[in-house]
């Protein structure tokens, strides 16, 4: 029996990977730019918002119930309906002085949910698709995904910007921040009710999906071959050299991620460049995704013409060398947005390049028998090398600076060099296990 549906992929495939992007670009980059609106130190977004990373870390525990209960089509469509009530918890709670508390809160519903969508989404691609299809699609998914980064980091955060300065002439500057963000936030809920009501009616229905359900194993089944995937993954052959590649190869990143927002938005005072809200979502959510976006198109074209090896060194220079420009930034503090774009667009670019080489590792590396479920765990392991630094480059950088602290993002870039040897050393060995 023939288990692809009936509608064309292009009715459903791009917009269900739209609404996969969207809400993480909310919590892990919007998130950054609201809450120092609203004026949290450097220390408590870095700390807080890092901590949102941890439903991607533990993502893998919850994946089999995905696979076990109700089909992946009434997952995505459940979380859809539970992002949109997390985005109107956010815009009614930003009002009165608990907001940043309710806003967490609502922020960590949008993560888990997010999450878990991602798990549905990935699922449902492979049971609607054949494999000449999936492999057409690939493309066009991430393509998407993308599309909801620039959407958020762009227009949602120019939207909020604009709203900023048409209210600041009415009222005074908090409660112009406050009425801003908050009719954003209802713009994001209208989305994904529109998202939700489309992929209702537009989500086709697979046979493979509910066949799934149906057979469900025992609950003791469940649990053995939960161990047995696990226990199978921490067995293979370099593991502890494939998780320091891991967990280290973005320690840099990770910490410059979370400042570059507070630093442009920052006043000079302070060491910061002073833009605006609009300023700073145009250049990350336009030119720094647009230059992201070319730089991992080149990273996979050079990775599949020289191939991993060949390419290892090089990939994880344009990961941490491009870093240098927020030192001339902070240090040469330019006025000209060009400048600022610029500089932003080179780290960028290096960013996309070199993230591809980790991307691929982790491909090569869980390879053979439970490709899945290893791939899962690799990726919750990138989340927690992601969400530990992260979580104190706020406090880091209110003790020392801007200025030192670009500096010491440098010096943070060592230990993906040393990863890096380690794994060249043993990459014939790692891409065949």
């Amino acid at each position: 029996m023939n288990n692809t549906p009936q509608k064309s992929p292009w009715t459903w495939v791009p917009s269900l990977y739209f609404a996969q992007g969207m809400p993480y670009v909310i919590v892990m980059s919007v998130a950054v730019i609201m809450f120092k609106r609203f004026g949290l130190s450097n220390t408590d977004i870095a700390f807080y918002t890092s901590g949102l990373y941890l439903p991607w870390v533990i993502k893998p525990l919850w994946s089999p119930l995905v696979e076990l209960f109700k089909t992946k089509r009434w997952w995505i469509i459940a979380m859809q309906i539970a992002i949109g009530i997390g985005l109107g918890g956010i815009a009614m709670s930003i009002w009165g002085a608990p907001a940043f508390r309710y806003c967490l809160a609502f922020m960590w519903l949008l993560a888990f949910c997010s999450a878990t969508h991602d798990i549905a989404a990935d699922g449902f691609y492979m049971l609607g698709l054949d494999d000449k299809k999936q492999a057409y699609f690939v493309g066009i998914r991430n393509t998407f995904y993308r599309l909801a980064v620039i959407v958020g980091q762009g227009v949602v955060v120019m939207l909020a910007g604009w709203l900023e300065k048409q209210y600041s002439a009415q009222v005074s500057e908090m409660l112009a921040i406050s009425r801003a963000w908050s009719i954003t936030f209802f713009a994001l809920t209208a989305l994904f009710i529109v998202l939700f009501i489309y992929h209702h009616f537009l989500l086709p229905r697979p046979i493979k999906d509910n066949t799934a359900v149906t057979e469900q194993p025992t609950p003791p089944m469940i649990v053995s071959e939960f161990l047995k995937t696990f226990s199978s993954f921490f067995k293979k052959k370099g593991i502890l050299t494939a998780l320091s590649f891991i967990l280290l190869y973005r320690f840099a990143e990770s910490q410059l991620g979370k400042m570059t927002s507070p630093f442009l938005l920052d006043p000079s005072e302070v060491g910061g460049l002073g833009l605006s809200t609009s300023e700073v979502g145009f250049i990350y959510g336009t030119i720094g995704m647009i230059a992201l976006t070319i730089g991992g198109i080149m990273g996979g074209i050079v990775l599949a013409r020289k191939g991993l090896k060949a390419c290892l060194w090089a990939m994880t220079a344009a990961m941490n060398i491009p870093n240098l420009v927020y030192l001339y930034l902070a240090f040469a503090r330019p006025e000209n947005i060009s400048i600022i774009s610029g500089c932003v667009a080179i780290e960028q670019l290096g960013y996309g390049f070199g993230f591809t080489s980790l991307a691929y590792f982790m491909m090569l590396f869980c390879a053979g028998k439970h490709q899945t479920a290893h791939y899962a765990i690799c990726t919750g392991f990138m989340a927690l090398g992601m969400m530990l630094p992260s979580m104190i480059s706020g406090w880091i950088e209110e003790i020392i600076g801007y200025q030192s602290f670009f500096v010491w993002i440098m010096i943070c870039t060592i230990p993906s060099f040393l990863a890096t040897a380690a794994l060249y050393r043993r990459s014939e060995e790692l891409s065949n296990t």
